[in-house]
This record gives structure tokens, sequence and C-alpha cells, in this order.
């Protein structure tokens, strides 16, 4: 056997190796603590955290001069059809029926051809930049020269609970912080009586993963998500059975801010508390200010009636996206509504019948969709709200079964889109093949989305980063990601 050279980097690796392993890895504990002692972990994480003294969700400064100060993510729970949507796809009439060979991957495995199903509604050319889109958007297609379509959109996995997770937390797996707990970490709150982060589900019950979609993950709880109701009281718990109750939570918030004071020495214990103190004191607060910001009451008719709050179709989502502009009114940082929860045709997830599936939920949110986007610029609102659409992926094209309009998941190619936020309107970026079944002309990943995401909100993508498990963990992940320059 020739002997093997031992360069120097061998040797720094063998002998790292050998600490890290000998002992039964007390080796590597023993490591641990003494470059604590030295201030290592503090230098890594301390570029992107404020000081431990500081309230977690006071205001931070951007890397640089913000084009958005919030964010309102349309989640539309399922994954709708890009090719009845947005994705145009005209050679694909007549062709109904036909068996072609197309390589798809869903919940139904890995397929090498399928039955195609042709787009069930036509489309029609609007704006100046004379955009196609389906008879499922009426309104929304008065609105396309304020959007840029991403019609090459792709992801890491064609199961709606993965998929879900990659589209909120960058990651398939559990346990990582939702994109609005990257926004309210990385810029805090102008609005202490407010949460940083709202959710807002669909009368159905929430998706599937629930409450991970909108978790912290790593980070203190005090950056998740917050679930509000568009009736009744906005958030569970949020009055207090009598006066007596605000006493005892005044009391309890005191007692925390003591012991905070009697922990100064300790470091951690002393970030750990006033993550806690900085959650309560908001919950306390809440009590007061939240019930004012979902009254809709201080809304003028035409308003009600332009988001379609008065018709029974459009109500729910209406009311929810008529809330949207009123939170970021009142400086909440993110903001995500869902369409759809629960299963089946609850939401777009359209494996049966193609066409109840998406008339249905495409009539309950064209327009609340285009009144937002209308309100918001009507207000001076447009240029610093970044709005966001899409679901976890898109469909096939191809039918999923022997009978029916169904069609399987696809995550090789779909369509979101944004507006706002220094976006610029009237552009469609990328490709998919000539029946929509994979993106072939610039593909766009997850994290190029949420990439163009930090970037408008004047966050560097792959500067914004939170020490975590040895490493500093970053939305994008750990290789560099460019956002969409294109629409910037």
């Amino acid at each position: 056997m020739p002997q093997l050279k031992r360069t120097g980097s061998f040797c720094r690796r063998v002998r790292r190796e050998f600490l890290w392993q000998s002992g039964a890895g007390f080796g590597a504990v023993a490591l641990t603590s003494l470059l604590e002692k030295d201030g290592f972990f503090g230098n890594c994480s301390a570029a992107e955290t404020a000081p431990a003294t500081a309230n977690p969700l006071a205001p931070k400064p951007p890397h640089f001069a913000p084009k958005a100060k919030s964010i309102i993510f349309l989640f539309m729970y399922g994954g709708p059809s890009h090719i009845d949507t947005f994705d145009y796809k005209p050679g694909m009439v007549g062709m109904d029926g036909k068996t072609t060979q197309v390589k798809t991957f869903g919940r139904g495995g890995h397929r090498n051809q399928g039955r195609i199903v042709e787009p069930r509604w036509k489309f029609k050319q609007y704006g100046e930049c004379g955009k196609w889109v389906s008879e499922l958007f009426p309104h929304l297609a008065g609105c396309v020269d304020d959007i840029a379509f991403l019609q090459s959109m792709t992801a890491d996995s064609p199961i709606h609970g993965s998929a879900m997770l990659m589209m909120n937390s960058g990651r398939i797996l559990s346990g990582s912080p939702a994109l609005g707990s990257w926004v309210n970490y990385g810029l805090g709150t102008v609005n202490e009586n407010l949460p940083g982060f709202v959710v807002m589900l669909d009368p159905t019950g929430g998706p599937i993963s629930g409450a991970k979609n909108w978790s912290s993950g790593f980070m203190p709880a005090i950056y998740q998500g917050n679930v509000l109701k568009s009736q009744g009281s906005p958030l569970l718990d949020l009055q207090p059975p009598a006066q007596t109750g605000r006493a005892v939570q005044r009391e309890i918030l005191d007692t925390l801010r003591t012991m905070n004071q009697r922990h100064l020495a300790d470091r951690a214990d002393h970030h750990d508390l006033a993550a806690r103190i900085a959650s309560y004191e908001l919950a306390y607060k809440m009590q007061e200010h939240a019930p004012e910001s979902v009254d809709l009451t201080q809304e003028d008719a035409a308003t009600l009636e332009l988001y379609g709050v008065n018709q029974p179709k459009t109500q729910d989502f209406g009311r929810r996206c008529l809330l949207a502009r009123r939170l970021v009114e009142r400086g909440v940082r993110c903001v995500q509504l869902y369409s759809g929860g629960a299963h089946n045709d609850d939401n777009w997830d359209a494996h049966g019948d193609l066409e109840i599936n998406h008339n249905k939920h495409a009539g309950a949110t064209d327009q609340p969709i285009a009144a937002l986007l209308k309100d918001l610029k009507r207000r001076g609102m447009l240029d610093s709200t970044l709005v966001v659409w899409g679901g976890e992926f898109g469909r096939q094209p191809t039918a999923e079964y022997q009978q029916g309009s169904g069609r399987d998941h696809n995550s090789y190619g779909f369509t979101m889109w944004m507006a706002g936020g220094g976006i610029q309107g009237g552009l469609t970026i990328g490709a998919t093949d000539e029946l929509g079944s994979a993106a072939v002309e610039r593909p766009l990943h997850v994290k190029n989305l949420h990439a163009t995401i930090l970037q408008q909100l004047g966050l560097d993508p792959n500067r914004l980063a939170y020490f975590h498990g040895g490493l500093n963990q970053k939305l994008v992940g750990v290789e560099h990601i460019d956002p969409i320059r294109e629409i910037i």
C-alpha cells in the first residue's frame, strides 16, 4: 500500500477529529467551554444580534436603504394550477385526453407519460404589457402592469407538508424560523402595541404542518407569527375576564422586570428574560390596541364594496385583505393570509375536479386581491408594501387519474408573482416548457424568492444570520443566493 502524504491540512483535520471524538466526545465539550470563555460564540453572532440588554423587538437599522417596509404574503394553500391561471399554453388547446410522454413527480410518484388535461379557462391579454391571464382572475387582470410574474419557480418537494415548510422557512424540515420571523429578527417592529408578524388563516382551518409554518424555530418565541382572527376578538384570550386580570398581568410583568435586574450578571439568563418580558409586555399592550386595528366600521362603504366584504363569496378573504392593509398601515412588518385550509377541495389541491375547485377559490380571492393592490396604490402605500402571491407548488399538465380533470402536484415549474415594494411591474420572468411540466427558461428557486423579499426590505439575504447549533444560520441557506434582479 502506498504511503499517504501527510499534508498540513490533512494533519490539522486529523487533530480536529481526534479532539472531537476522543473520550466519547468529552474533548469537544472541553473545547466548547474554552471557546465560550474566549467569547468565540458571542463574536460569531454579534454582527447580527442586538445587545443582550436590548428589547429583541426594538427597531433595527437595515443593511441598506429598503424599498419596502412591509410584506403581505397571499398564500394559496394547496397549489394553484399555473397553466390555468397565468402561464398561457395555447399549444395545449385541442390536446385534451391525448397521452403524451412527459416526466412528472407528485404524490403519485414518478411517471413518464400521462393524459393531457388542457387548460379549462380561456385566456386574454391585459394591460400595456399584454400579459395573458385566464378567466379565473378578471379583476386581477386589470392590475398586471403592477405585477412581476415569476413563471419558472421550482421547489425541492412535491409533498404539501415539506413544500409548505420550504416556502415558509426555506427548508423542507421543521424547526427553522419562518420568513416573518426572519423579518422581525432583522428589522424589529415600529409598533410596540401590535405583533410584527401576523397570520390569518382560512375559515376551514389551518394548513398541513400547522403552526410550524409560522414558527420562530430556533429563535426566541417573541419572533413567531401571531394568528389573528378576522372576526370577533382578534386574538385568543385577548380580553381578560375582569379588570383585575390586567392588574394581575401588570404585577407579573413587574416581577419579571425585577428578576431581569437580578440576573444582569448572567448574559444568557438576561437575554432569555428580556425576550420573555418583551413577549408578555406585547400581549399586555395588544389587549388595548389590537381590537382597533381590526375594526372595519372605520372604513367607508366604498372601500368595503371594493374588497367584496358585502358579498358572501368574497366576504371572508375580502375582510382579511382589508385587515392586512390596516395592519401594514400601523407598522406590522409581515402579514400572511391563507386561501384554503384543511384538506381536499377546502384548498387549491385539485386532485378531483379542477373546474369546481379553482372556480371556488379563485372566485373567493380574485376581487379582494385586486382591491388590495388598488387600495394600496391609491393610498401611496404600494411603493412601500411588497405583495407576494403563490402556493407551495403548481400542478401537472396531465391528469392524475384515468377519469376526471384533477391534476397532481408539480414542483418542477410553477408561477408566483410579486408587486409593489420596489418591484417593477408588467414583467414576466422565466418560462416552462410547452406543457408547463417544468421550468426551462431562467429557473428560479424558492431561495431566490426569499432573497428578493429580504433584499427589498433592506436586508442582505447572504448576511442576515442567527447563530445556532455552531453555525450562522440563514433563511437562504449556506450558499450564496442572488435575488431576482430583473424585477427590482
